[in-house]
């Protein structure tokens, strides 16, 4: 058995990957990647999500590719903006807290809910490690969500990221200060940034 060349070519076009809705959308069934699947000429990287196989796979994307509301946050942010080394190991998201999510992105990821009229301040989009576009936050979204969440958060990782912030090219203090005053955050910056400047 052979795929299908107009799903082969969706899956070139795409980075190896297709998804569920991507394949109807083509024409063809779940059922057909199913059988691909068991044929060992697809792999099921995540619900709805197939890659060629021995493909890398890019997890940060295939998130993506499942929910088009979330937006990498804290500790996923602060590597896609290159702020941190450490690639997490559970990516964090951030979610409207009017919408829902399924509860698959809920057992893979670390979800933080805020109101919607926050949502969309500091959204941007970076490349992954394997070059795919994904939505995350800016520097400065970046550095108010880890003091929102600091309770919730390893001190040290928080320290560190203030610490690498201070030191970036492409800081902007202005824009932090904007940030930290719309999500009730500005006193813990000015505490944190005293101490560390």
């Amino acid at each position: 058995m052979k795929i299908n060349s107009v799903i082969l070519e969706a899956l070139k076009k795409n980075n190896n990957i297709i998804t569920t809705t991507q394949a109807i959308e083509l024409g063809f069934s779940r059922y057909l990647l199913s059988k691909y699947e068991k044929e060992g000429l697809l792999e099921r990287a995540r619900q709805g999500v197939y890659v060629l196989p021995d493909s890398i796979h890019d997890d940060m994307y295939t998130l993506m590719l499942r929910s088009k509301k979330i937006i990498f946050s804290h500790d996923s942010a602060l590597f896609l903006n290159g702020l941190s080394e450490r690639t997490p190991f559970v990516h964090s998201v951030t979610i409207p807290n009017n919408t829902r999510v399924s509860k698959c992105i809920q057992d893979e990821c670390v979800c933080y809910y805020i109101k919607p009229e926050l949502y969309q301040i500091g959204a941007t989009s970076r490349k992954t490690t394997l070059g795919n576009e994904v939505p995350c936050y800016n520097l400065e979204r970046t550095i108010c969500d880890l003091l929102r969440s600091r309770n919730r958060l390893d001190e040290e990782m928080v320290i560190s990221a203030i610490k690498n912030y201070a030191a970036a090219l492409e800081k902007d203090l202005n824009l932090l200060a904007v940030y930290a005053s719309q999500f009730g955050v500005d006193k813990a910056l000015k505490r944190y940034m005293e101490v560390l400047l």
